[in-house]
C-alpha cells in the first residue's frame, strides 16, 4: 500500500499541485517591483532552498538511523537525501544568481548567503568525496554517516544565523515593495504554493532515487548487504 501511494498517487498529486503552482506563479501576482518579470524565479529559489535543507536533514536522520542499527537501507536513505540536498542547493544557487544580476547588477557578490551557500555544497560534495575513497560498504556507511551529521550541525548556522547576524544583500523589502519588511498576502499565498509543490516533488524524487540505489546495488552485489 505504501509503495502504491509512492510510486502512483505521489507523482499524479505532485504534477497537479505545482502545475497550479506555476501557473499562480505567473498569474496569480503581479511583477515584483523594480525586477519585472525575472523577480518570478523568488517562487522558484526560495523554495529549492528550502527543500535543500529539507534533504540534508533527512539525510542527517538516515545516518543517525544507520548509526544506530547499522541497516543499508538507512545508508541509501541518507545517499539519495544527500545528493537531492545537493541538486536543490545547486538550483537555488543558479536561480539565485540570476537573480542578483537583476536586482545588483552582477551574478556574484559572496553576500552572506551566496557564500553560505557556496560552504554547504561543498561540505556535501565533500561527504560524496568521502564515499568515493572508501570501498568496503560498512566501513564507508560509518564513516559518511558521522561525517553527515557533523556536516549538518552548519547547516542552520549557515541558513539562517550567518545571514541574519551579517550585513546582507538580501533585504526582505526587495520583495515587499512597499518597504515594510514582511511579503505582501499574495505573494505569500505563492510562495507557499510553490513551497508544497517543491517539498512534494523532493519526496517523489527521493523514493525514486532510494530504489534505484537499492536496485543498483542489487545488480552490483547480487542482493543487499
Amino acid at each position: 500500500m505504501r509503495d502504491k501511494l509512492l510510486h502512483t498517487v505521489l507523482p499524479v498529486v505532485t504534477g497537479i499541485w505545482l502545475a497550479g503552482a506555476i501557473v499562480a506563479a505567473f498569474m496569480a501576482v503581479p511583477p515584483i517591483s523594480g525586477l519585472g518579470e525575472l523577480g518570478r524565479i523568488a517562487w522558484f529559489h526560495i523554495p529549492s532552498a528550502w527543500v535543500s535543507v529539507l534533504a540534508f536533514a533527512v539525510a542527517t536522520v538516515n545516518s543517525i538511523i544507520y548509526l544506530a542499527r547499522r541497516g543499508i537501507e538507512a545508508d541509501d536513505r541518507a545517499v539519495a537525501a544527500a545528493g537531492l540536498g545537493l541538486l536543490f542547493a545547486l538550483i537555488a544557487t543558479i536561480s539565485g544568481a540570476f537573480w542578483a544580476r537583476r536586482a545588483w547588477g552582477v551574478f556574484w557578490n559572496w553576500d552572506p548567503r551566496e557564500a553560505s551557500i557556496v560552504i554547504l555544497l561543498l561540505l556535501y560534495g565533500a561527504y560524496f568525496a568521502l564515499r568515493a575513497a572508501i570501498d568496503d560498504e560498512r566501513r564507508r556507511g560509518v564513516l559518511a554517516a558521522a561525517y553527515n551529521i557533523a556536516a549538518f550541525i552548519t547547516v542552520p548556522y549557515l541558513v539562517f544565523v550567518v545571514p541574519r547576524v551579517m550585513e546582507s544583500l538580501h533585504p526582505d523589502p526587495v520583495v515587499n515593495a512597499d518597504g515594510s519588511g514582511g511579503m505582501a498576502g499574495d505573494m505569500m499565498g505563492v510562495l507557499i504554493l510553490t513551497t508544497i509543490g517543491f517539498t512534494l516533488l523532493f519526496l517523489w524524487i527521493f523514493s525514486i532515487a532510494v530504489r534505484y540505489i537499492r536496485l543498483r546495488r542489487e545488480v552490483l552485489h547480487g542482493g543487499a548487504l
